[in-house]
């Protein structure tokens, strides 16, 4: 469902009255919001349609923790909050960032809290962002935790550029090998044709085969195009729908290699999350429950559900991971040692640098390998039509000799 923009009044618990806007997926979700801010709404009603979610296409992940670090020094400065959204509005060079800090300064000096103004902004700021800002400005330690949130989406950018990285190269390697094949069949190939036909010799099987390949490929080619088109809209279409995407999402979490990478990498923002949100004082049943909507893996939000149940219910927190089968093993035994000694928290924060490490060199071993099998192939597909028609070639020379 699309985050809808709606207008509001409401009374604060003084009798202050208080308006404005903010933004949520329904009507019922935006009154919710507002009891959470401790206001007793008296009008909610739809407003314009958001433009935010074309802003957060053009905030990147840089742009957000580039404003979280400067945030962060100036807080650590004892700046003022407004002075500091002022700071980082004169000196952010994105129009984007410098229109979100606008906003944030306007809502603040409205009287919100700095929680309570990125809340509006979900497109931009992830709800354990949010919870995160909310404990410090509750327990007046801000400035002790945005130094931890922004070494958490430094982590975050560095695992993702890591794996980005890795992939430039196969991804080009490929892509030029693709071409390169289909330039030779549709343009190189059809020229052998001509000279058979000129020469009138009997064409060796192998090349008859290739050159009815070529001509296949000269018709019909764009179906492949059209075949590729179709495959990926399918596969995005699959998870347009809570049951489509769960078959996806178990799909993806079978694959060989892949599967377990995807896997780790989940269970790395886990615990990254968990472990920010508890080292900031924020309950287990409410860091599970922020966590569960940080995944992306449906799969794995409906197994944390089970075991926020099981918490609820009074069992410890490693021993629900391992009810459920699907996180590894290491998570929920890192997440016992963690619960008996009681730095679950700093537990978690390792673990996630351990999954990450784990992706980024389970990654690199991929690619490592992935490279020369993709030149030993390119070698051979591009050898094999060479050699295949030059020897149709001298055959045909020596029958004419």
């Amino acid at each position: 469902m699309s985050v809808q923009t709606f207008k509001y009044q409401a009374f604060d618990t003084s009798g202050k009255r208080h308006g404005g806007t903010l933004e949520a997926e329904t009507e019922r979700e935006a009154v919710r919001i507002l009891q959470g801010r401790r206001l007793t709404p008296i009008r909610v009603q739809p407003g314009k349609a958001s433009n935010w979610s074309f802003e957060r296409r053009r905030i990147s992940a840089a742009g957000l923790l580039d404003f979280t670090n400067g945030l962060c020094i100036l807080v650590e400065a004892r700046v003022p909050l407004d002075r500091s959204l002022r700071l980082l509005e004169g000196i952010t060079e994105s129009a984007a960032m410098r229109e979100l800090v606008r906003g944030l300064l306007r809502e603040v000096k409205e009287g919100s809290s700095l929680a309570e103004a990125m809340e509006q902004h979900p497109q931009v700021f992830s709800k354990m962002y949010v919870n995160i800002v909310r404990a410090g400005e509750e327990g007046g330690i801000l400035h002790e935790l945005l130094p931890d949130l922004a070494e958490f989406l430094e982590s975050n950018a560095r695992t993702r550029q890591s794996i980005i990285s890795a992939m430039v190269y196969p991804v080009v390697l490929m892509v030029t090998g693709i071409l390169s094949v289909a330039l030779l069949m549709v343009f190189v190939i059809p020229q052998f044709a001509a000279m058979f036909q000129d020469a009138g010799a009997e064409i060796p099987a192998s090349a008859a085969f290739l050159l009815a390949m070529s001509e296949f490929l000269k018709n019909y080619g764009y179906l492949g195009l059209v075949l590729a088109g179709l495959a990926i809209f399918g596969w995005m279409r699959l998870g347009a729908n809570p049951a489509g995407r769960h078959r996806k999402d178990r799909l993806l979490l079978s694959l060989p290699l892949m599967g377990n990478l995807i896997l780790f990498r989940e269970c790395a923002l886990l615990a990254r999350t968990m472990g920010a949100l508890m080292g900031a004082g924020i309950p287990l049943i409410r860091a599970l429950r922020v966590a569960r909507e940080v995944l992306v893996n449906t799969v794995l939000t409906r197994e944390l559900a089970r075991v926020e149940e099981d918490v609820r219910g009074g069992a410890g927190l490693g021993v629900s991971l391992e009810k459920t089968n699907r996180f590894p093993t290491l998570l929920h035994q890192l997440v016992g040692v963690g619960e008996e000694s009681g730095r679950t928290s700093s537990i978690l924060l390792k673990a996630a640098e351990t999954f990450d490490s784990y992706v980024r060199n389970q990654v690199a071993t991929m690619v490592s390998a992935l490279q020369p099998a993709l030149i030993i192939i390119l070698a051979i597909v591009v050898g094999g039509i060479t050699i295949t028609m030059l020897s149709a070639v001298f055959s045909m020379n020596a029958v004419e000799f």
